[in-house]
């Protein structure tokens, strides 16, 4: 029982770091540069635990990521709940892939949610269409995720999270 209240912890406790590193402020020319630590987080949890952590937990988490920005709300957790779908269909390959591919697959993953969440801000009137350097963090992200990947997992295994 006590395992199960720790695995718990350390999955909200991760994505509260996520969170954290989602609005730390950066200047004004890095900000496109910045990882997406929130879809990244939600893509480790739904490929080490699918059947904990799934498309509800996704759109908490997006619905969450949207009130910390101030955006409409369902903006974020609607292109997270297709993330989460995606790599739910695609877990068991996950696994299997090598730290490069799965980055390869981060990289595409990250750069839908940012496409998603830039056009909705485009139809709902937010944002004005300027440039696709918004993309750069979905590089960011790739080159991040092995360390994000290996750092995560041997958080899960040290704390026994099942």
């Amino acid at each position: 029982m006590q395992n199960k209240a720790h695995a718990i912890w350390v999955i909200f406790l991760s994505f509260f770091i996520a969170y954290l590193l989602a609005i730390v402020p950066f200047p004004d020319w890095a900000m496109n540069y910045r990882p997406e630590w929130v879809p990244m987080v939600l893509i480790y949890w739904v490929m080490a635990l699918p059947y904990r952590i799934g498309i509800g937990s996704a759109w908490v988490v997006g619905l969450l990521m949207d009130i910390l920005e101030g955006s409409i709300l369902g903006l974020n957790a609607l292109s997270l709940v297709i993330i989460a779908y995606i790599t739910l269909s695609l877990h068991l390959r996950l696994r299997m892939f090598s730290s490069l591919q799965q980055a390869g697959l981060v990289l595409v993953l990250v750069g839908l949610n940012l496409m998603m969440c830039h056009w909705l801000q485009i139809v709902t009137g937010q944002s004005v269409a300027s440039s696709l350097l918004f993309l750069m963090a979905a590089l960011t992200s790739a080159v991040i995720w092995p360390s994000l990947f290996h750092l995560m997992r041997q958080i899960r295994r040290s704390f026994r999270v099942q």
